[in-house]
C-alpha cells in the first residue's frame, strides 16, 4: 500500500503531460489551419467610442491607422483590483518621467477590461503606437526592462515588412524556480516545454512571460490570425510569427513572483507557462 501514493503522483502527472499534449495538438492545428484568416472581432456601439481627455466622444483609432504615439501599452486584466493599481503606479511613473527626460516621447496606456484574448485583440487593435507592449497587470515584470525589449528590437533590424517582436523571458531564473517548485509541478514544466518546441514554437524558451513588444505591423498580422482564448494565446501567437517569418528576440527581464496568482493543477504553472495566472 505504501507505494500507491506514488502510483498516484505518476498518474497523475502523465494525465497532466497528456491534457497539455491534446490542448497544444489542437492549438497547432487551429493555428495551421486559421493562420491566414481575420477571426471576427465584435464590437457594441458605445466600444466604438472613447471619451479624451476634454471629455469629447471620439471614434475609436485602429491599428491600420498610422501610428501617433511612440508606444502603446496595453494591459490585460482580469480581477486585477489588487495589483493593477500597483503596476499602474510603477508604469506611469516611468513613462512619465521618460517623457520628462524627452518631451518627444508619447505614448498611451490601455487597460483592457478582461484577460481574454479577445478583448486583449480590441486592445491591440485599437492602438496608436508605432510600438506595441503587452505587459501584464500583476507588475511582476520591472516595467523599466521595456528598455531591455526595445533594444532587443532594434537589434533585429532590419525588420522584414517592418515587423518584429521583443519577448521579455524569465528563462534565466529557471534553476532557482526549480529549487522552490515542487517535483509534480517540475514535471509538468519540462512536459509542456518539450511539447511547446515540438509542437508548436522553436527557439524560444519561455513563451509565457507576459511582456512583450511588437512592432505596430507585427501586432496586426499576428493577432488578425489569433484565435485561441486565455493562458495559450501566447504560444498560438509565437507560433504565428514564426509561420509569418517574423523575427523574434527573446530577452532575459527582472521577474518577482507576486501574489495573488492561482494554480490549477494538471493545466497549471504559473511561471513556466502551463495554465493560467
Amino acid at each position: 500500500m505504501a507505494s500507491l501514493p506514488l502510483q498516484l503522483v505518476v498518474l497523475g502527472s502523465v494525465l497532466g503531460v497528456a491534457l497539455a499534449a491534446a490542448a497544444l495538438i489542437l492549438i497547432s492545428f487551429v493555428a495551421f489551419i486559421t493562420a491566414t484568416e481575420m477571426p471576427p472581432l465584435h464590437q457594441h456601439e458605445e466600444e466604438r467610442f472613447f471619451l479624451n481627455a476634454r471629455g469629447q466622444k471620439e471614434t475609436l483609432p485602429s491599428i491600420r491607422d498610422s501610428p501617433t504615439k511612440q508606444l502603446s501599452v496595453v494591459v490585460p486584466s482580469y480581477n486585477e483590483e489588487k495589483r493593477l493599481p500597483v503596476m499602474m503606479d510603477e508604469a506611469l511613473g516611468y513613462l512619465e518621467e521618460r517623457q520628462k527626460q524627452d518631451p518627444t516621447f508619447t505614448y498611451e496606456v490601455i487597460v483592457v477590461d478582461d484577460g481574454s484574448k479577445d478583448q486583449t485583440s480590441k486592445g491591440i487593435f485599437s492602438s496608436r503606437g508605432e510600438k506595441i507592449l503587452m505587459a501584464d497587470a500583476d507588475g511582476a515584470t520591472k516595467f523599466p526592462d521595456v528598455e531591455k525589449l526595445e533594444k532587443g528590437l532594434n537589434d533585429l533590424q532590419p525588420w522584414p515588412d517592418q515587423m518584429a517582436i521583443a519577448c521579455g523571458s524569465r528563462a534565466h531564473l529557471k534553476e532557482e524556480s526549480i529549487a522552490q517548485r515542487s517535483y509534480f509541478r517540475t514535471l509538468l514544466m519540462y512536459g509542456f516545454h518539450f511539447l511547446v518546441w515540438f509542437l508548436c514554437v522553436k527557439g524560444i524558451k519561455d513563451t509565457q512571460c507576459g511582456f512583450k513588444l511588437l512592432t505596430r505591423e507585427a501586432a496586426s498580422r499576428t493577432f488578425s490570425s489569433l484565435h485561441i482564448e486565455r493562458w495559450a494565446f501566447d504560444v498560438e501567437l509565437l507560433y504565428i510569427a514564426q509561420f509569418f517569418k517574423i523575427p523574434i528576440a527573446e530577452i532575459a527581464v527582472n521577474w518577482t513572483e507576486i501574489e495573488g496568482e492561482y494554480i490549477v493543477y494538471v493545466t497549471a504553472d504559473p511561471k513556466w507557462g502551463v495554465g493560467e495566472t
